[in-house]
Formats: C-alpha cells, sequence, structure tokens
C-alpha cells in the first residue's frame, strides 16, 4: 500500500521543510520561495531526470489570449542574458553539449520543461532551469519569429481531420471553462498577442512558488537539495497572488453535435461525455470502463464494430483533468460505412454496460492492462518523471504512488455505476468527421 510517511531523512539542508513521502518519493519545500522539490533517488546508471513542472497551463488562459502558454514555451528556449546563442551559450546547445535530451511540453493544466542528463552535469541543468523561471527574455524579435512557427504548427494540426475533430469537440462541450480553448490557442489570439501580453502572463505564473520541480534518477539526496537551494533559492515567490481558475462550467441538458468537413478518406465518429475530476474515485472506474469498453481484441467496441466490420478502429479515453474533462470514444469508420450505423452501434454498446454491467473476467482483463501500461510508463527516470507531472497537473503527485492500489478498490458495481451516471445524452458531444473526397 502506498500510504504517505512522515519521518524525515537524516540529510536535509537547512534551506528546506521535509512534508511528506510515498511509495520512495520525497516531497519538500524550499523555504526561502515555496518551490516544492520531489525526489525519486533510484539505483543504476548515473543519469538523472531534471523536471520543472509550472502549475499553468492552457486552462488559466482567457479570450484574447489563447495559446500564451504554448508560444511561452517556445520563447522559453529563446534564452536568458546568461543562456543565449548570441554568445554561443543557447539553452539547447549548451544542455546537447553533455549529451542531454532536452524537450518541453504544454497542455491543459500544466507546462514542462525537462532534461535526461548524466548525473555529474545536474547542476547546470539546475541553473539554466532556474535562471529562465524569472529570466526569460521574450525578446521581440523572437516573438515574431515564433509566431510563424506556431501559426504554422496550427495549420498543420487544422489539416489533420482527426485533431481538428477533437478540437471541434471540446470546443462545443465546454461553453463557459477554459478546456474550451485549443492549447495551441485561436488563430486569432497567436496572430495578435504582443510581447506586452506574454510578459504580463509570465510575470503572473512563472513563480517558484507555482512550479514544482521533479528529480528522478541516481543522485545524491544532500548534494542536490544543496544544488537546488544554491540556484533556485535566490529567487523571489510572486509578489502577488497566483491567480485560480474559478469559472465552472454549466450542467449540460442536451446532446450536442458537430461536424467537420475535410478532405480525407476514412470518416470517425467521436463521442464525448462530461467525467469527473481526475482525483475522484470515479475517474479510476471510467479508466477501466474505457479499457472494457474499446481496448484490444476482447473489448466490446471490438467485437461489436471492429469484427462486424463497421468500423477499421475504436479506442477509449478517459481525460483525467484538474476539472471535469470528458471521457471519449472514438472510432475510424470501415469503408463504406456510414455515421448513423457506427454511432447507433457505440450507443448500443454503452447500454448494454449500463443495464447489464460488465463481468469480473472484463474488470480483472482491464486492471491487468492497465497495470501493464503503468510498468511501461514507469520504465526509467525520464517515463516516471513524465508520470509525475501529470499527476501534479492533477492536483496531487501522491495520484502517482497511490493509482495501483486505487485500482484494486474497483467493482463491476463500480464500473455499471459510472457507466450509468456520465453516458447519457444530456451529457454527451459527438463530433462527425465527413471526408469531401
Amino acid at each position: 500500500m502506498a500510504t504517505p510517511t512522515t519521518a524525515p531523512p537524516r540529510d536535509i539542508p537547512a534551506a528546506f521543510e521535509y512534508q511528506e513521502s510515498s511509495d520512495g518519493i520525497e516531497c519538500y519545500r524550499l523555504t526561502e520561495n515555496d518551490l516544492r522539490v520531489l525526489l525519486l533517488p533510484q539505483d543504476g546508471a548515473p543519469v538523472v531526470t531534471s523536471m520543472v513542472t509550472y502549475h499553468v497551463g492552457s486552462r488559466n488562459e482567457h479570450t484574447g489570449h489563447t495559446g500564451a502558454t504554448h508560444m511561452l514555451e517556445h520563447l522559453m528556449f529563446k534564452g536568458t542574458e546568461r543562456y543565449h546563442k548570441r554568445t554561443g551559450t543557447s539553452i539547447f546547445e549548451t544542455l546537447q553539449r553533455v549529451g542531454a535530451k532536452v524537450n518541453a511540453s504544454t497542455w491543459l493544466d500544466r507546462t514542462n520543461y525537462y532534461e535526461m542528463l548524466p548525473t555529474e552535469h545536474l547542476p547546470l541543468a539546475l541553473d539554466i532551469e532556474a535562471d529562465r523561471m524569472r529570466g526569460a527574455l521574450i525578446d521581440p524579435a523572437d516573438v515574431e519569429d515564433e509566431r510563424t512557427v506556431i501559426l504554422n504548427e496550427r495549420d498543420r494540426n487544422q489539416n489533420d481531420p482527426v485533431s481538428r475533430l477533437f478540437d471541434e469537440v471540446w470546443a462545443a462541450a465546454f461553453t463557459a471553462h477554459p478546456y474550451h480553448h485549443p492549447t495551441i490557442g485561436w488563430k486569432s489570439d497567436i496572430e495578435s498577442m504582443t510581447p506586452g501580453d506574454l510578459r504580463e502572463y509570465y510575470d503572473t505564473f512563472y513563480w517558484p512558488n507555482n512550479a514544482t520541480l521533479s528529480l528522478v534518477g541516481e543522485f545524491d539526496r544532500g548534494a542536490v537539495l544543496h544544488n537546488v537551494a544554491e540556484h533556485f533559492g535566490v529567487l523571489d515567490t510572486a509578489p502577488n497572488k497566483i491567480p485560480q481558475v474559478t469559472t465552472e462550467e454549466p450542467e449540460q441538458t442536451g446532446l450536442r453535435r458537430v461536424t467537420v468537413r475535410q478532405e480525407g478518406q476514412l470518416g470517425a465518429v467521436l463521442m464525448g461525455f462530461k467525467s469527473p475530476p481526475a482525483l475522484e474515485a470515479d475517474s479510476d472506474a471510467l479508466d477501466v470502463l474505457a479499457r472494457i469498453l474499446a481496448s484490444g481484441k476482447g473489448s466490446r467496441l471490438y467485437r461489436r464494430c471492429t469484427d462486424q466490420g463497421l468500423t477499421s478502429d475504436v479506442f477509449g479515453i478517459n481525460f483525467r483533468l484538474r476539472d471535469p474533462g470528458l471521457f471519449s470514444v472514438f472510432a475510424y469508420l470501415a469503408p463504406e460505412q456510414d455515421h448513423q450505423t457506427v454511432e447507433d452501434a457505440l450507443w448500443e454498446t454503452i447500454e448494454d454496460v449500463q443495464e447489464n454491467g460488465v463481468s469480473q473476467e472484463e474488470l480483472d482483463r482491464a486492471r491487468s492492462q492497465l497495470r501493464a501500461q503503468i510498468a511501461f510508463d514507469r520504465d526509467g527516470p525520464m517515463r516516471v518523471a513524465s508520470q509525475l507531472n501529470e499527476a501534479l497537473a492533477a492536483g496531487d503527485w501522491k495520484l502517482y504512488t497511490q493509482y495501483l492500489d486505487r485500482l484494486n478498490d474497483i467493482t463491476i458495481e463500480d464500473v455499471q455505476r459510472v457507466a450509468q451516471l456520465y453516458l447519457n445524452d444530456e451529457a454527451c458531444t459527438i463530433g462527425r468527421y465527413v471526408p469531401t473526397s
């Protein structure tokens, strides 16, 4: 059982307050500025992953400034006064010279910046992350360069009919909450965002007390904490309270539909049902339901649709987010099939689960699939840090350590109950992709 522990390790620098541990992960607070630090020491190769998770994503954006988080992700790599291409010390080149794998990603609830590199070079990665946490230049020329890059990236996404279908369904499903906005932002906002807008956004959210530093790999705890304090301890806490998202999506009271018509080959159907926040227990049961419905040849929808020649592929996704999200079922139509026939088959399969439940064998198989996926996702420091990052985005890093135990608590009654509670047409948004040629 991954229960939290409270006994602190002995080699903690005075700059830190030990908070708790769970399943080998230790949580600390840098008392100078409230930076949270998660440590997971691992034996093995002398390699470590350093990941800074900022608790800001497209969820924190408002109309007129959508895409700000993603644009800042690009600009955070353009440099600081100390790390810049004009001096031959660009962030990418400096880290890659010591063998680091480096990148970042933006999502609805968070942004992360990470390096995987030899442990001996970890102080360099910490120096760079601390420097750009408050020292990003956000140069107007860089903004214009990246604006062009991001607009091209958005065009590529829009040219992918499935990507566009997901954007359209989410935009229709959420009318008030910022999950309505695509992570990359609306085109007009990307085009009109000014360096001043981005500076204001950066100065609002990019502070130590709105970030978590996760370190996973082979390292000495005391030495690493001293390095973290040295580099991050000089940074101030935010001068103002970090703004919180207070908008709640109104209850959906009827089926919504969208259609995407675009050049392509196979049509598709996407069904999105309003689902609970990631930390709620019902999200665990919905994870299992997604597997039972649409994961592998033994799943309900594969047998009902793909085996019967209605679909070429079908899968389920439970988007676990900080606020209520979408439980989604997606199907590619088989050639010569029509959308209504496939949609009817999807509903029929869902209603069968609602009325008759699932078997213990199906529950056990779904849990085995999830455990196998988790084992794969936690193979190595980089994968571990990435999964910790998603738990942080959901609102509690201990979701990472407690998830397997939570799966054990799910019953077949839980699976049927969540199917009845969440998978109904009153809270559903359906999207159809119709190829034009």
